[in-house]
Order: C-alpha cells, then structure tokens, then sequence
C-alpha cells in the first residue's frame, strides 16, 4: 500500500540510504563536477566516496555545483502525481540557493497541470542534514496519520527551531565561496581563528562567534547543544563532517553524555555544499528551543 503522499527532498538532505527507506523518502538525484567531468550523486550517502572527494579538494581540484532546475523538479513530481499521490517537497534553505524557488516553479505548473491533485513546499531554511532532520520529521508525522497539509505546516513551524552549528578546518574554502574576504581568510590562518557558524532565521548562512583554535569552537558547539537542545531522548540528533570522522564520533559521544538523543546519526558531509565549506568542517544539526540565542553578526 502506497503511503497517502509522497515525502521527497534531494541529495543536499546528506541522508543515509537505510533511513530513507526505512522511512519511505524518496531522493532527487544530482550532479556535480571535478574538473568539468560530471559526477552522478544519488542522495544515499552511504554510497559517497568522501575520503576521495575531500582529497580531490586538498589537491586543488576544482569542484563545481549546479542548481536542480525546474524541469527536473517536473520530471521527478510528475509520476507521483500521475499515479495519484500529493507531494511533500522540503528543500534546501532559499537563503543560499535557487533551488526552492526552482521547486515552486514546477510545483506551480504542476498543479495547474493536475488540479486534483496537491503539492506542498517547504523551505528548510537549513541545509545538509538540517533538511535531512526536517524530511525525516515529516515522515514521522505523516506515520502518526497527519495529511499532508498538517505536516507542512507544522515543518513550517518547526523550522524555526532547527539548529545548525559548524565550524571549518579552513577558512580558504569560505573564502574561494566568497563567505569571507581574501585578508579575512589570511588573519584568520596565521591566528588559528576558527569561526563558529550557524543557520539563522533567514537562511542564512552566517558566524555567532569566533574562537582561537579547533577546542574551542568544538567546545562551543557543544555548549549550543546544551543550551538550546530540548527532548533529545526523543529526538534525533545528526552530525556530518568534512573528512574528519575521529573528531565527529567525539563531539557524538560528548553530545550523547549531556542529553543523550533517541537517534544519533554520524556521516561525511554531502559533496554539494561541502565544496563550500570544504575538508574538516564538523557540524552538529538538532531541534532546540529556537534557531540561536543571540542575534546574529553578519560578517564571518
């Protein structure tokens, strides 16, 4: 028996295949590029080769990312919506890409196209797993009976409780992704300056703080989760990393020692913004009481 309407997100939501089956998810597949050859990634994370990406980075290859258009959107509804099942799309946040926008383009022609039928969009306003975290509540909600018009509002809710914490091993890749500027980048190295970056409540990619060396911005990141986490015993937890998974399985079991969560999900960071933030970022994705505690500074 089919569920009553399709949960899909795409390959940024860095999401594991067990999960997504287990949880009845389905995956847009995407493409990226080392060096003008396109690579097929096809949103199951477990399948990404991340030791060998992240050293394609190290080595200096070049690694170019493209928008899902609005056609592929249309050729991936279209079927389920044929077969007779509304649609759930929760896509990566509109505040640092084109993405969404593509989605309600062709969710828009869509419904013109299929009247009966519905399609929901929400923005995560997140990015990585934080989409993961949001596409795997909808499908908890929707096994709960919720229909589709209640789970989307209540991601629409939930959202602005989704915390997104990371730092970066360097800040040369926010620089070549054009965060900070090229002196920025250069201080920040000779200091060891590490910034503790966040997802606000735009969207936005952006620092709440800096710290002097990798402790210390670890030790903030796990000081957000202690501040702002809340039924963690009931909740998933998720942290993704740069190539750097010693120092990932350590900020879990720190994380697992203050509030341990119902799930705990550990894995390399999807290749789509992680050409952006590049080898050795660590980040920490959970549901607290707000996004952040204080208001955020605009400049990394």
């Amino acid at each position: 028996m089919s569920a009553p309407y399709a949960i899909v997100t795409d390959a940024f939501s860095n999401l594991p295949g067990k999960l997504l089956k287990s949880l009845d998810i389905r995956i847009l597949p995407c493409t990226y590029y080392v060096e003008d050859e396109p690579v097929e990634y096809s949103g199951d994370i477990e399948t990404f080769a991340a030791h060998t990406y992240y050293d394609q980075i190290r080595n200096g290859k070049m690694i170019r990312t493209s928008l899902v258009n609005a056609d592929l959107f249309a050729q991936a509804f279209r079927p389920m919506l044929e077969s007779g099942q509304d649609v759930l799309y929760v896509g990566l946040s509109s505040g640092v890409s084109g993405t969404f926008q593509a989605a309600c383009m062709a969710s828009e022609a869509l419904m013109e196209e299929f009247p009966a039928r519905k399609i929901r969009t929400v923005d995560s306003l997140g990015a990585s797993l934080g989409v993961g975290l949001l596409a795997c509540r909808g499908a908890d909600l929707r096994a709960e009976g919720k229909t589709l018009d209640e789970t989307a509002d209540t991601l629409d809710d939930e959202k602005m409780r989704l915390c997104e914490f990371f730092t970066v091993g360097s800040l040369e890749y926010l620089r070549r992704s054009g965060r900070v500027s090229a002196a920025t980048a250069a201080i920040g190295s000779v200091l060891n300056i590490k910034p503790l970056l966040y997802g606000d409540y735009e969207g936005h990619i952006v620092s709440c703080a800096k710290h002097r060396g990798r402790k210390r911005v670890t030790d903030a990141i796990v000081e957000k989760y202690t501040k702002l986490a809340v039924n963690a015993e009931n909740s998933r937890v998720f942290i993704s990393h740069g190539d750097c998974e010693d120092e990932a399985k350590a900020l879990g079991k720190r994380i697992s020692a203050i509030a341990k969560p119902k799930e705990l999900i550990i894995c390399p960071h999807e290749p789509f913004t992680g050409a952006h933030v590049g080898p050795g970022m660590l980040a920490l994705y959970f549901m607290g009481t707000a996004r952040d505690e204080v208001k955020p500074k605009k400049e990394v």
